[in-house]
């Protein structure tokens, strides 16, 4: 059974006003009566108004139905509502919560009959997640008492809120309401006054780059949505998230963060503009970058772009045995997922002690997997004896495909794929596992660079789902249906994408990285803020420095100088206060310090 959250007595915001009720402002209105506030929902449509109560209505019948509520519980949350179509209702609010269309002269409007309609005391936040609370603060009667409080939608469920000061804002009116977010269950940061604020300016920049590299037909958006969910486990594609938030929308905020900032990543990439002026605004209007079943629905059907069924037209080569070269975490995961998949492997390393040191690490994760009931004792030791350690590459000549995964340097890459060249039997597809290099130039180290083809593996390889096949301009058609077969039959996601920097995943999240640092730098938020911010607000499983410690801060700024170099964007420099730690020595949890500081083992 569930209970309000706190004694709505204790607290000076008794009785809310919520001016807006579309889906955000619904939401808002069921989390605020739920914890015992009373809730004046107010539209100028009559029929908006009414939705939002039928909305309240179902979703409580819901909660009863699954034990969440009981039957009085719902008749008293419902009674706390009330609607109207008229602003006066709001004079007896102790808070009023604005979450009208994104629209300053809108906005503006309210706020200006607010002033002449509620007492001296009371508090005015915008549900703005683009427009700035300075400027409506400032032609307010009282801007002391004007703040932003962002939700999330849907904001029944999402926790984070943020809390947004002007210069004007009262800390009194600051306090009042991060009170209401804890006893609303909710977990409030507060921040400055900058469009997009933490978790919108960090999450729109990523989604414009997604747009821009769809544009660009670099990738399908099938495998730039699957590249992100699988590459960085994002509970939504940054397509499909656009088409959920609104196309029209996220144009909106992106041009009030370009206007603040000047950064090209935040100009609106061009397609958004013409999607949004098609009227494709995404769910809502039962199409955006993909096709739904109706308006309002979140059910994808085939439309002209939808990517055929039965995959590969041109058949692949024959591949029964495998090479890996490498010793390190990533060549030995590599090795362990094809002898899984029933791969003759030969593991190569520059001795063979690191050899055989690799194929005893996999041996170990084996024995974890059969720890934990994932495999049989017996398939553990199948699999281990599929894989043939070896001291030299020259154990590669009967392979069918060779895979190298050794250091993420160009030198040392060309002088192998040189070695592999003159090792392997002809028509063995070679693949390097870059994530950062231009594979061409591994492909031009060899006679045969028809042959050479991009197979970007995520560590750990056992468990990340995601390869990007990377084409080169060289790379022949049946090698590149070799290599989607394989990854099929190592039950492994393929997402095809070309040969430039970053590929797919790393071309869209250290630009991301990269802004959550420049935050700190520019002391807009803290590093808990930010990390809290992502997490709570966009659903990542980590925050940008947990992952940045987690990836090594030395690897993240090699990856962004590579970014910088190629797109030659002033906004992908990476943020010097990333210099100064690497420089520093603190490179994350490998040596203990990053941008926070870690147990010794």
């Amino acid at each position: 059974m569930a209970t309000p959250l706190s004694d709505p007595s204790l607290s000076p915001l008794r009785t809310i006003a919520v001016v807006g009720l579309g889906t955000m402002g619904t939401g808002i209105a069921e989390v605020l009566a739920k914890a015992g506030r009373e809730v004046v929902g107010i539209d100028i449509s009559e029929a908006q108004a009414a939705k939002c109560v039928a909305a309240l209505e179902s979703s409580t019948a819901r909660g009863v139905e699954r034990g969440r509520l009981t039957e009085q519980d719902r008749a008293e949350i419902l009674g706390r509502v009330r609607t109207s179509t008229d602003l006066r209702a709001a004079s007896d609010a102790d808070l009023v919560i604005e979450v009208a269309p994104e629209s300053y002269e809108v906005k503006h409007q309210i706020f200006r009959e607010l002033d002449g309609i509620v007492r001296p005391e009371t508090i005015m936040a915008t549900g703005t997640n683009a427009l700035s609370v300075t400027r409506l603060a400032a032609d307010s009667a009282r801007p002391e008492r004007v703040l932003g409080l962002h939700f999330f939608n849907p904001a029944p469920a999402m926790r984070l809120v943020e809390v947004v000061s002007s210069v004007l804002t009262a800390p009194a009116a600051v306090t009042a309401v991060t009170d209401l977010a804890l006893d609303l269950g909710k977990e409030p940061v507060a921040v400055g006054d900058r469009p997009g604020f933490v978790a919108d300016g960090l999450l729109f920049g990523y989604l414009n780059q997604a747009a821009a590299m769809y544009e660009a037909k670099y990738a399908s958006r099938e495998d730039i949505d699957a590249a992100m969910r699988l590459g960085c486990g994002l509970p939504m594609g940054p397509l499909a998230l656009l088409d959920l938030i609104g196309v029209d929308t996220a144009r909106t905020v992106l041009d009030a963060m370009y206007a603040a900032s000047r950064d090209r990543l935040h100009a609106p990439a061009p397609i958004l503009k013409q999607l949004s002026e098609a009227g494709l605004t995404g769910r809502k209007a039962g199409r955006g970058f993909y096709t739904y079943e109706a308006p309002g629905s979140g059910t994808v059907v085939r439309d002209a772009l939808t990517p055929l069924e039965g995959g590969n037209l041109v058949p692949g080569r024959e591949v029964r045995s495998v090479g890996v070269a490498g010793s390190g975490t990533m060549a030995s995961g590599i090795a362990e997922v094809f002898a899984k998949a029933g791969y003759e492997v030969v593991l190569a390393a520059r001795s063979q002690e690191k050899a055989q040191a690799a194929k005893a690490r996999i041996g170990k994760s084996l024995s974890r997997s059969v720890d934990k009931g994932r495999m049989t004792a017996e398939a553990a030791a199948q699999t281990l004896d599929l894989i043939t350690p070896t001291g030299t590459y020259d154990d590669f000549a009967g392979v069918d495909l060779a895979v190298e995964a050794v250091a993420e340097d160009l030198e040392v890459k060309r002088q192998l794929f040189a070695a592999l060249d003159k090792v392997c039997k002809p028509g063995a597809v070679l693949a390097t596992t870059t994530s950062s290099l231009p594979v061409v130039a591994c492909a031009r180290a060899t006679s045969r660079p028809q042959d050479v083809i991009g197979m970007h593996f995520f560590n750990p390889a056992p468990a990340m789902k995601l390869v990007e096949v990377v084409r080169t301009v060289l790379t022949a058609d049946d090698v590149h249906a070799t290599v989607r077969e394989v990854c099929g039959r190592i039950r492994k996601h393929a997402v095809d994408c070309g040969d430039r920097a970053g590929f797919i995943v790393n071309a869209l999240l250290f630009p991301y990285l990269n802004n959550a640092i420049k935050m700190v730098q520019e002391h807009y938020a803290s590093l808990d803020d930010i990390d809290a911010a992502m997490k709570l607000g966009g659903g990542y499983p980590m925050g940008p420095f947990e992952l940045l410690d987690v990836v090594g801060l030395d690897v993240s700024l090699a990856i962004e100088k590579v970014l910088h170099r190629e797109f030659r964007d002033p906004g992908l420099a990476p943020a010097p206060l990333l210099e100064h730690l690497v420089a520093a020595g603190c490179l994350g949890r490998k040596t203990g310090r990053g941008f926070r500081e870690y147990a010794k083992r």
